[in-house]
């Protein structure tokens, strides 16, 4: 089966309570994606196993997941530290105009007046805006806040991220 038609939305960290939910960590802009999700994939061996899913519920830092057919503490640990999956074109189905895969944006030449200044290597983020992590010409790493007044447009199928020309941004 290949793997790249699978993308993580998160992970279980453990189980939470005695009825076989899970504790799972997410990215918090994924946050209402997770809330709308009925099916879940969970990795056994090279399998994709399918998971309907009963609720999602969310405390202050994660997210609980009830599946179906997971009833105790034993069901539910044997997936202790899996990563949940979801089918990628779902998941980029609910993409809003702006938001982009991670996978989508590593590799992107980084252009600045016509001329590529860089290749964009991770994507992070400090709390408050996503930072793309930008290896300049000279090699060194620049992180520029990843918001439309200083990125205006990104050319997934042309693999080109166009940055404003800011003086020393990226190095």
């Amino acid at each position: 089966m290949n793997n790249t038609e699978y993308i993580s939305i998160g992970k279980i960290l453990n189980f939470h309570g005695v009825q076989g939910e899970a504790k799972v960590g997410y990215s918090k802009n994924q946050k209402d994606f997770l809330a709308s999700l009925k099916l879940a994939y969970l990795q056994e061996d090279n399998t994709f196993i399918p998971k309907k899913i009963k609720y999602v519920k969310f405390n202050n830092k994660f997210a609980i997941i009830k599946f179906e057919g997971i009833n105790t503490i034993n069901d539910i640990l044997l997936y202790k530290n899996s990563l949940i999956y979801v089918k990628q074109k779902e998941f980029e189905e609910s993409l809003e105009e702006g938001e982009y895969l991670v996978d989508d944006l590593i590799g992107l030449d980084v252009i600045t007046n016509d001329k590529k200044v860089g290749v964009v290597v991770g994507v992070s983020s400090n709390g408050a805006n996503n930072l793309l992590s930008v290896k300049g010409l000279s090699k060194k790493v620049s992180l520029v806040p990843f918001v439309d007044a200083i990125v205006p447009r990104v050319d997934i199928e042309n693999k080109k991220i166009y940055v404003e020309d800011i003086q020393g941004l990226i190095e």
